[in-house]
């Protein structure tokens, strides 16, 4: 009986241990364009706690770098477009603004990339003729104080930068930004750095929701496959066709070896009338499912099991920001540093946004081996239904349908029932199917002994 208890609580052990592993990194987008935000050290107190390890801002203000010192946070700064023309005449416009930018704070504050212009097809005044002199004067600049192979120089970019999108195989890039695409490009190949592109399936949506569904937009297990006639890759979700957009037409250049980073999605929690799918539900799900996805290593289907990164937008609402209403709602957090909807940063689904910790009280309910499968049908059943359990996790393709038991199935559901109704012992009942134990999943990667509260 002992031995059938430990295999229970090890296919648990390995179910939660896929959301404990580190494929790519999630990071958030930390915008200042508010009036009423906390300040930089009250903000890298509330990252902290969140065990947000990577954060992306869009200049160098002195003040949050320095907030930053000592929390082992990964910052990727920005040289924002109006500096453009600046760092591409000058070299030594470039070498004053890292002396005293950058390396006062470096290593203390670790700075691991930097952006030269955002999205700049999308800028009123065309810079980019300067984006490429500017970034190889940040490189030149780097490399005098030997800092060129520890902080890395890109290029953040819309999806606008394509002419074509859909279907992913057709992706290509706008003729007219040749003049600085290819020397982009090989200065990020030369350089070992990643394309940047900033990717939002909401405005998709929105603008076209007779076209695409609300479920794919979402990452919703729901979601109907789209098929790409070119290359029969069947597409569950709206990110992944967006990436292999750019992956093909990267390729088609003959720059497939480029990786890509997704420096800015998310959904907004709030807008205008006309703006239905701008709600905190449809918010949570998607940065939830985007997370679930990136942890996985899912990949796309065009590479599957590939890492990516990606940064969340973002932190807080900015009340400043021009344009529609939703514009302005894209926070996770309102200014008070309150969460507006609760997100899983680990992608496992159990994890209190409050606290930053495992909901449990040291305690973790799973699947008993000692009931038929019919009784621990009953339960998984009644957890994903009437309980309420978010089950999506562990459906076909999803990051913990792996190992495909009933047995793991159940402990999933049940844990997550049970951690989210108090951890009582009513939470774990489920007809006798479920049983409660204290060894903790996370930190037991190799179950030797069991201890289980019968």
């Amino acid at each position: 009986m002992a031995r059938r208890h430990a295999a229970a609580v090890s296919a648990f052990l390995f179910l939660l241990l896929v959301g404990h592993c580190h494929g790519g990194k999630t990071g958030i987008c930390y915008g200042r364009n508010a009036d009423d935000l906390p300040g930089p050290d009250k903000v890298a107190q509330l990252i902290r706690q969140q065990s947000i390890k990577y954060v992306r801002i869009y200049d160098t203000n002195i003040d949050v770098i320095k907030a930053f010192a000592n929390t082992s946070v990964e910052l990727m700064v920005g040289v924002p477009n109006a500096d453009l023309l600046a760092f591409s005449q000058y070299q030594s416009n470039v070498d004053t603004w890292l002396k005293n930018s950058i390396l006062p704070y470096y290593p203390a504050t670790i700075i691991t990339y930097i952006t030269v212009g955002a999205e700049i097809t999308e800028s009123p005044i065309n810079v980019s003729a300067l984006v490429v002199p500017a970034m190889r004067n940040v490189h030149a600049a780097l490399k005098k104080v030997g800092l060129h192979k520890k902080i890395t120089i890109s290029s953040t970019h819309s999806l606008g930068v394509l002419s074509r999108s859909f279907p992913p195989s057709a992706g290509a890039f706008n003729s007219s930004y040749a003049h600085f695409l290819k020397p982009m490009l090989e200065f990020l190949v030369e350089n070992q750095a990643p394309f940047m592109v900033d990717l939002y399936p909401y405005y998709a949506y929105q603008n076209s929701p007779s076209n695409v569904s609300l479920n794919y937009a979402l990452f919703s297990p729901q979601s109907e496959g789209v098929i790409d006639p070119n290359t029969g890759l069947v597409y569950t979700n709206m990110f992944d066709a967006q990436v292999d957009s750019i992956f093909f037409a990267l390729m088609a250049l003959n720059f497939k070896t480029l990786k890509i980073m997704i420096t800015e999605t998310g959904w907004p929690h709030k807008g205008a009338a006309k703006e239905t799918g701008a709600t905190p539900d449809n918010a949570q799900t998607y940065n939830t499912n985007l997370i679930r996805h990136v942890v996985n290593d899912s990949g796309t289907p065009a590479k599957p099991g590939e890492e990516i990164d990606v940064y969340i937008f973002s932190l807080f609402n900015e009340n400043r920001k021009p344009g529609i209403e939703s514009e302005r709602n894209w926070g996770l957090f309102s200014p008070d540093q309150s969460s507006i909807y609760s997100i899983d940063w680990t992608g496992r689904g159990n994890v209190d946004i409050m606290t930053g910790g495992n909901r449990s009280n040291g305690t973790w309910c799973v699947a008993s081996t000692n009931v038929s499968e019919t009784a621990l049908q009953n339960g998984l059943n009644w957890a994903c239904g009437p309980g309420n359990v978010d089950c999506s996790a562990i459906q076909p393709s999803q990051p913990c349908y792996q190992p495909d038991t009933l047995v793991s199935h159940a402990s999933y559901a049940f844990n997550s029932y049970y951690q989210q109704n108090g951890a009582t012992d009513v939470a774990c009942g489920f007809g006798g199917a479920g049983m409660r134990t204290t060894k903790d999943p996370s930190k037991y990667p190799v179950l030797k002994t069991t201890t289980l509260i019968m």
